[in-house]
């Protein structure tokens, strides 16, 4: 199974780009996974919310084929625990998904496209947190599931 992280727009934070590239050096040993950035649209300012929504919602599924499971990150999705988010990814592994990608949105959110195609909404908190922090903080969830998953000293319970 593949695991891809798309969101849009690059992380300016040095600390936060420290913190996404020591997970993934982790996650290679688990999963073949990968981040994907879309570059922030040109002259964003100057389109409305739903203009900006719909324009980064065609360059992102652009990156999905049909056959993907596609989750969003979205704050009206599904919560799980650490425990059941590693039950979750495990029982992809077990139905032969061969890829899941898992999408950070914009600024605004998603495209009512976007929302179409996703098979699944997912909520990492009931907080709002900025897309940037968001990258690292579900990357690191990614890899304590598959600690779980294997049963390795990284999560308590």
């Amino acid at each position: 199974m593949k695991i891809s992280l798309l969101c849009i727009g690059k992380t300016d934070e040095s600390f936060i780009r420290e913190g996404i590239e020591n997970y993934m050096k982790r996650l290679k040993h688990y999963i073949n996974f990968e981040l994907v950035v879309i570059p922030d649209l040109k002259n964003a300012k100057n389109l409305t919310q739903d203009l900006q929504k719909i324009k980064e919602g065609e360059l992102l599924l652009k990156q999905v084929n049909n056959v993907d499971f596609v989750v969003l990150l979205d704050e009206r999705g599904k919560d799980y625990r650490s425990v059941d988010f590693s039950k979750f990814l495990e029982q992809k592994m077990i139905g032969s998904v061969s890829h899941i990608i898992f999408i950070i949105g914009g600024p605004y959110g998603f495209s009512d496209e976007l929302y179409e195609r996703a098979n699944q909404k997912l909520s990492l908190s009931k907080m709002t947190f900025s897309h940037q922090m968001v990258r690292l903080f579900f990357i690191e969830q990614i890899y304590r599931a598959f600690t779980i998953i294997r049963n390795e000293p990284y999560h308590h319970e």
